[in-house]
């Protein structure tokens, strides 16, 4: 297990450049193997969910050509094996082959996948609508067999809005007999790079992006290239960063749009931004005004999001508020927080935060992805020395983040 080791206090400047979203790739990359010929796909971030899911695409005798941010994916002498949990356990991704087996050859058997602790976080809309589409299921333990003669199109209705099982049945009813429609679709933009990449292989997908997603089963999908999009995720860490602690930062290589529920709170907070067409500048004010945020379904403010904000939050004269309607254990970046000198109240789903505070460094922990990005975060901000233990947590979700914050100034470093 990695530490990241932070000396606080230093003020960043220049450019900081986004990576290819890690929620996109790690679908598209199960995604590949419903084609009956090669896939190319660019802007691929290294991450270790990314090698996580490469190693069970081996382990499916899947041949991968893997360059910098290029990946080269040919699945024509694949051999659909049962992935135990020993690959399906290093990450939460690991379930959409359930849905990209289930798709190609009927039939698929899997260990229930890992990931961050951030609450319960249930497949059951995805076994519904792999039922619909005329699956069977079995279950023993934590191993599912999940099989079908054949997959016949129908309507499926989410009871929520759920990124995980809208990708998923969009994988299962790609080779389907006949029309899905999938209701109450998540909007994420993730969910529309990764049906445009299914889109370039040959499928028929409209409507992603909408809460309305419709699907006509084809037989073949041919090769295609493809473009990973700029990590929403990662651009919105590097903003809140920035507000904390640079005086011009230029946050680039972004889409804008992905992350207007969030400028829009740092405006309300008082934070100087320049927003251009793929990049943002950002400066910390002379004063930061006290929030109240609630996480929602995009494009609602992404729970993602809430843990890193919280460290900015500290910061504002007032008392802020974070309500989130999400996870239901997304607050245990707070206790680590609370370390450093913050001042948090924890009621239930909702945390109050009285600012402003001057955190000091200490030992804190990586509970999971977002919160470890959040202790970074306080990390530059802090005086004295921060250690995160449990960094590989943030090592999933951020390309050399070490890297590209030691180059615009920050001193840090990965034990």
């Amino acid at each position: 297990m990695h530490t990241i080791n932070i000396k606080g206090g230093n003020i960043l400047s220049g450019e900081i450049p986004v990576s290819g979203a890690k929620n996109s790739v790690v679908g598209i990359i199960p995604a590949a193997i419903l084609c009956d010929e090669d896939v190319n796909i660019y802007n691929v971030p290294q991450l270790s969910d990314v090698d996580n899911l490469i190693e069970i695409l081996n382990y499916l005798n899947v041949q991968v050509e893997s360059k910098e941010d290029y990946l080269r994916i040919v699945p024509n002498s694949m051999t659909n094996r049962p992935i135990h949990g020993e690959f399906s356990r290093k990450l939460r991704a690991s379930y959409y082959f359930m849905g990209a087996l289930l798709s190609k050859y009927g039939h698929v058997e899997i260990s229930l996948p890992g990931g961050c602790v951030i609450g319960a976080r249930p497949i059951d809309l995805h076994l519904k609508g792999f039922k619909a589409l005329g699956a069977t299921i079995t279950e023993d333990g934590d191993n599912m067999i999940i099989e079908a003669n054949e997959l016949v199109g129908t309507n499926i209705y989410l009871d929520f809005a759920s990124v995980g099982a809208t990708i998923n049945l969009m994988l299962a009813a790609v080779k389907a007999k006949g029309k899905t429609i999938i209701e109450n679709a998540a909007k994420e933009p993730e969910i529309v790079n990764i049906a445009t990449f299914l889109n370039n292989m040959g499928a028929r997908i409209s409507g992603a992006g909408t809460n309305r997603i419709k699907i006509e089963g084809v037989e073949y999908l041919h090769s295609c290239f493809h473009e990973v999009i700029p990590d929403r995720i990662e651009a919105g860490t590097f903003v809140i960063l920035g507000a904390a602690m640079s005086n011009g930062l230029k946050v680039t290589n972004l889409i804008p749009e992905h992350i207007y529920s969030l400028t829009e709170k740092l405006r309300e907070m008082g934070v100087p931004l320049e927003i251009g067409p793929d990049y943002i500048i950002v400066s910390k004010p002379e004063k930061y005004n006290p929030v109240d945020v609630q996480t929602l379904i995009y494009p609602g403010f992404a729970t993602d999001l809430q843990q890193e904000l919280a460290s900015l939050l500290v910061l504002a004269d007032g008392t802020s508020s974070i309500d989130e309607t999400i996870w239901e254990n997304r607050f245990q970046n707070l206790y680590e927080l609370a370390k450093m000198g913050a001042r948090i109240k924890v009621e239930g789903e909702r945390a109050y935060i009285y600012g402003p505070t001057k955190l000091v460094g200490t030992t804190v922990m990586a509970t999971d992805l977002r919160a470890g990005a959040g202790l970074v975060i306080a990390g530059l901000i802090a005086s004295g020395n921060t250690e995160i233990q449990n960094a590989d947590y943030i090592l999933r979700g951020y390309e050399n983040i070490v890297e590209k914050l030691s180059n615009i100034g920050a001193t840090i470093e990965l034990i």
